[in-house]
């Protein structure tokens, strides 16, 4: 049979009938990290595949195996399993999961009253997507509930990566006759991501995050949005607390909380729908729901500590399902306590319009705009100098997702 693993691409070829356990076993890839997808659909552990079959093992950095599982709903043959949720589920009812997921997010954010919601049916939304699965699997759960949601993507100018991104989200936006509002940081901001970074003297993560957070918020207050919405998933705010509590950031543990409100002249609320899903459900999602997305990763991701924390979390949530959310929902449980506006010792953040662009800040020159004049002043002795990382990115694109 035929073996395709991505990230890092490469085809094996072994002899079948093999189950996919025992594929998975002779690649020595943990079960817990992958999807495994067979003519077009997710496969389980038990499932035997022939001599001749052709299968993709996709990474998606979360947990889960077994053998001839049944939907915990209706009891049809299952495509995937959560060991933490002690269930599987067929296509349609893991639709059905996600979805009620998302819902409960939405109507029940933690360190909130018992009737506020992240976000009302009279709001208008603007889900910041990135060509990936949690952002794009997010849209459409949010469409499919009925929301008034547009999308936002901010073209961060990493070669041939960003163009397959923005064509990914184009596609999206088309086929569901929605709205995409564009951001090129080149053409608006005058950089990109790798000669900013380069320019700057700081890291490439660095300079696009802060970039991507101020474009999310400049586009919303302009255009008359109520909620920006961002697809950071259970894994990703699990590992963002463990460096956060690794290093005793209080200030960075103070913000963590998946609704933060507009405090401030033209800033809008901010909320993560997805932070009770993980990083495998949102790929399985997409798979089951046909959305195309780019599996590969950012070229220029190498060196981010996100990764390293998100495995050694991954390696806990393997022996002990349910690691992950029993630690950011502990967290989220105690945050009130020590970090609430009503906490003993509590300052309320005062925020003020930045002097040269007006988005709100807590000293005089925001911090994007104290960047950006760094970069483009620095700009013209750098011109060429991310030409190497431009090029990898341009590499051909892989086959588009199953």
């Amino acid at each position: 049979m035929r073996v395709r693993l991505r990230n890092p691409e490469r085809v094996e070829t072994l002899p079948g009938p093999l189950t996919v356990a025992e594929v998975l076993d002779r690649l020595d890839v943990p079960a817990h990290t992958v999807l495994v997808i067979h003519d077009g659909q997710l496969v389980t552990a038990g499932h035997e595949l022939g001599d001749d079959a052709e299968i993709e093992i996709r990474p998606v950095i979360s947990g889960g195996a077994g053998s001839s599982p049944r939907c915990v709903q209706c009891r049809a043959p299952a495509v995937i399993e959560e060991p933490r949720h002690r269930s599987a589920w067929c296509p349609d009812h893991f639709v059905d999961h996600v979805t009620m997921q998302v819902r409960k997010a939405i109507d029940h954010p933690p360190l909130a009253d018992p009737h506020e919601r992240m976000f009302h049916y009279g709001d208008r939304l603007l889900v910041a997507v990135s060509g990936g699965k949690d952002s794009l699997a997010l849209w459409d759960v949010l469409l499919g509930l009925g929301y008034d949601v547009d999308g936002l993507y901010v073209g961060l100018g990493i070669g041939g990566y960003s163009r397959r991104s923005q064509e990914i989200c184009e596609g999206f936006a088309e086929a569901r006759g929605v709205r995409l509002h564009v951001v090129s940081l080149a053409e608006t901001y005058g950089y990109t991501t790798p000669s900013g970074s380069a320019a700057a003297g700081r890291s490439t993560c660095g300079v696009c995050g802060l970039s991507k957070r101020y474009a999310f918020n400049k586009v919303a207050v302009d255009e008359g949005y109520d909620v920006v919405v961002t697809g950071h998933n259970l894994d990703d705010e699990a590992a963002t607390l463990l460096g956060n509590v690794l290093r005793w950031q209080d200030d960075f543990l103070a913000r963590q909380r998946p609704v933060l409100p507009a405090t401030g002249t033209n800033q809008v609320r901010k909320v993560k729908p997805l932070y009770r899903l993980s990083e495998r459900e949102m790929a399985a999602y997409c798979v089951v729901r046909g959305i195309d997305y780019v599996v590969e990763e950012c070229p220029l991701v190498d060196g981010n500590t996100g990764h390293e924390l998100k495995a050694a979390l991954d390696a806990l949530e393997a022996g002990a399902p349910g690691t992950k959310a029993q630690f950011l929902f502990g967290f989220l449980d105690r945050h009130a306590a020590k970090w609430s506006d009503d906490a003993p010792g509590a300052e309320p953040l005062e925020l003020a319009a930045c002097t040269t662009c007006g988005m709100p800040t807590t000293v005089e020159v925001c911090a994007f705009c104290r960047q950006r004049e760094r970069i483009l002043a620095a700009l013209p002795l750098f011109e060429g100098a991310s030409d190497d990382a431009a090029a990898a990115a341009d590499a051909p694109a892989a086959d588009a997702p199953a």
